[in-house]
């Protein structure tokens, strides 16, 4: 005897089930990094020494001297990073929604591209003026964005790991979490602030300029995100960075006397 498939429920779950959802998927992803970031931080505090002299490495080597294995398990971890992102497109998929609604798609990539590029130009050269000012205060560690092998794969891998980052972290702690929170009612004042001191928090490894200056720039982001509605601007904006952060410093490592 056949039995029809159930089919898939789409009504939002109440404010409790959201709430848990919210946490489930921070606690798979930018909340468990967060933790690992506190622990880190709590590191280099207590280490022998200054936070100046301490290096908190953004992309490094996972397989030194074994360049296929090291490309082998640098891909296999970008793509494990960027999973939450499917989580979150299913838990919107439930409620009748999509990533759509958070404007994640490519209805308007050249509108998308040039907010991006124009945020990206915006924050890039604040942040690296306010990294440098940080560092020589001495309550930030030494960020090196990139330390990978002089092989083939390098830059490749570095842009990669740059458009992870924009997709995980705006598709998550922007749109997804703004609009959830929003949904519980939450007012977009305190929902903004609550993505901003998520976002720094898991930036904490790099020191106390790390947390405040992604903050400042979670409060930019959500407020555009609220504005435009579209994530997608924001992804475009985060890779711009990390792209130009990542390779440049790759380019310019020993180059220049004015990188820490």
């Amino acid at each position: 005897m056949h039995t029809r498939p159930r089919e898939l429920d789409t009504t939002l779950p109440g404010p409790r089930l959201l709430t848990a959802e919210i946490l489930v998927v921070f606690a798979v992803s930018l909340g468990a990094s967060a933790l690992f970031s506190l622990i880190r931080l709590i590191g280099a505090l207590t280490a022998p020494r200054a936070l100046q002299d301490q290096q908190a490495l953004l992309v490094g080597s996972r397989a030194p001297g074994r360049p296929w294995l090291d490309l082998a398990l640098q891909l296999a971890d970008i793509a494990v990073s960027v999973a939450p992102v499917a989580l979150v497109a299913y838990l919107l998929a439930r409620s009748g929604e999509s990533l759509r609604t958070i404007g994640v798609d490519l209805r308007e990539p050249g509108r998308d591209l040039l907010r991006g590029a124009g945020l990206a130009a915006l924050v890039g050269g604040t942040g690296l003026a306010f990294y440098l000012a940080v560092w020589a205060a001495g309550v930030n560690l030494t960020v090196v964005p990139g330390a990978l092998p002089d092989v083939w794969w390098r830059i490749p891998v570095l842009l990669l790991a740059a458009a992870e980052n924009g997709v995980l972290e705006e598709v998550i702690v922007c749109g997804y979490l703004l609009h959830r929170l929003g949904q519980l009612g939450w007012s977009p004042v305190r929902s903004v602030a609550v993505s901003a001191v998520v976002r720094g928090s898991y930036h904490l490894y790099q020191g106390f300029g790390g947390f405040v200056g992604n903050v400042v720039m979670g409060l930019l982001f959500g407020w555009l995100y609220l504005r435009w509605r579209r994530a997608m601007p924001l992804v475009a904006a985060h890779t711009l960075i990390d792209a130009v952060a990542f390779v440049g410093y790759a380019l310019l490592r020993g180059k220049v006397s004015w990188l820490p």
